[in-house]
């Protein structure tokens, strides 16, 4: 029996909604392959990486056919916006240990590292790539050199998003994919170097809380029995409305509003280059995140301005935000596309290996300066700055199992940190990185590292180590 017009029409929209049902098929995959292999336990591979490496492979073998990468890469996009705005909406802590000498003092050395490696992996990769380029005759672009402090420093949200906003805007082929492959190369980088080094710190006795690192559940990556930890709170009457789709609405609203004010400013700046620079790049909607942060921002201070704060459970908005990072990660390692990988190969591994020996070598001397708890520092700004601030926290959590020390809060203050150290770069040179040319890129990047490392010896003299004795005492008093 022929297929009649209304039919046709269903089943066009099947396309989009299956491709994400496979992103989290994966998801769901990968948990499951991690919990039974043993290899993977042992790495502590989150399920997002083992589930996109798997769909990347199903698709590079053709087994998941009428699908390809592309299929993908707008899924990736979306979710990484989704867990910014989601982020932004979440409202103050309220712990008042935040603004304590040795977390302000701990945040701050986070900081100078985390910015110096965002500079320092920039320049790294342009150089490295433009060797390259000199030596073999190839023809790159050195900018898929420079493109890797945005996939390892920031991870693979904003490497498609300046990859994206490079390629339309600036004519560097292949700058987005170049960017993804760079931030999974990033993640599996954390967990290949980063979990022996953090077992070998361990073995060692260089952690200052010796409780066990790991439990059942954390290896398992499921939780068993009674023991599962209860997350957030009804904000709404289930008979009325639910309390997560009223979270997305809030989330929905935020959506609408950045992007009819992004449709305003593009009909309001086109052409607007003030000394030689595109400006009109800035409200490109691949930096849809970064106007949606703002925006989010906003509305979470008029919720709170207008006593609103109890009808938003920050919990359920940290949950929309994890989920939306597993979704992300996923995505990105199934956009991938083999051919693209396969043909860039050799830079890619030289650009990538050079970072990952650059940034753990910073890691290490700087968090050996910061002080007694300079082991935990350095593993967990590794796990920043080549994968993300979840990574970082993982690294962490097998050196401090139940958070005892301060780092865990110092990363909260670090996340605040570099909005401040970094906002020049993230919110104006980097979308427009191309057009500035290699002495200004380098101007800006290696200026903005080399002011952070200048500001090393001043923490050292103006804050002393000594302020770590206290989150020291506090750990070794929950321990008696």
């Amino acid at each position: 029996m022929p297929l009649d017009a209304d039919d046709l029409i269903v089943g066009s929209t099947f396309h989009g909604v299956i491709a994400f049902a496979l992103l989290a098929s994966m998801l769901l995959l990968g948990g499951v392959l991690r919990s039974r292999i043993a290899f993977l336990r042992n790495m502590l591979l989150p399920a997002s990486i083992v589930g996109g490496l798997l769909g990347f492979t199903l698709l590079s073998a053709e087994l998941l056919p009428g699908f390809q990468p592309d299929d993908f890469t707008d899924l990736a996009f979306h979710f990484f916006t989704l867990s910014f705005m989601s982020l932004c909406l979440i409202g103050k802590s309220k712990d008042r240990s935040l603004a304590s000498g040795s977390v302000v003092r701990g945040g701050l050395w986070l900081t100078l590292i985390w910015t110096a490696s965002l500079g320092l992996q920039g320049v790294i990769g342009y150089s490295l790539m433009a060797g390259y380029d000199a030596v073999t005759g190839a023809g790159l672009s050195e900018w898929l050199g420079a493109i890797v402090t945005h996939g390892f420093t920031q991870g693979p949200g904003q490497a498609l998003t300046y990859g994206a906003a490079w390629e339309a805007d600036h004519g560097i082929k292949d700058a987005a994919q170049v960017g993804m492959i760079y931030a999974s190369l990033g993640f599996l980088v954390t967990f290949a170097i980063g979990v022996p080094l953090t077992k070998r710190f361990i073995g060692r006795g260089l952690n200052t809380n010796r409780a066990p690192a790991e439990d059942a559940d954390f290896a398992f990556g499921f939780y068993r029995g009674a023991a599962k930890p209860v997350s957030g709170h009804m904000v709404t009457h289930p008979a009325s409305l639910d309390s997560l789709a009223y979270h997305l609405g809030l989330l929905a609203i935020a959506y609408m509003i950045t992007y009819v004010w992004l449709n305003f400013l593009q009909g309001h700046v086109a052409s607007f280059a003030p000394f030689g620079l595109d400006l009109s790049v800035l409200c490109n909607f691949n930096l849809f995140f970064l106007h949606g942060l703002a925006v989010c921002v906003l509305m979470r201070l008029v919720i709170d301005r207008c006593g609103l704060a109890e009808r938003v459970d920050d919990e359920t908005l940290k949950r929309i935000t994890g989920s939306s990072v597993d979704f992300m990660v996923v995505g990105t390692l199934m956009s991938i596309k083999f051919a693209v990988l396969y043909a860039l190969c050799a830079p890619i591994l030289l650009v990538a290996g050079a970072i990952t020996v650059a940034t753990l070598a910073g890691c290490l001397l700087l968090g050996r300066l910061s002080g007694p708890l300079g082991p935990e520092r350095a593993i967990s700004a590794f796990g920043c700055c080549c994968g993300s601030t979840g990574t970082g926290l993982l690294l962490l959590r097998m050196m401090d199992a139940n958070f005892s020390t301060s780092v865990a809060k110092e990363l909260a203050f670090f996340n605040v940190a570099i909005i401040v150290t970094t906002a020049h770069i993230l919110f104006f040179f980097a979308p427009l990185a191309p057009s500035l040319g290699r002495d200004a890129y380098f101007m800006v990047f290696g200026g903005t590292a080399l002011l952070s490392l200048a500001c090393v010896p001043l923490l050292l003299k103006c804050w002393p180590a000594y302020e770590d004795q206290r989150s020291l005492s506090g750990v070794r008093q929950s321990r008696r």
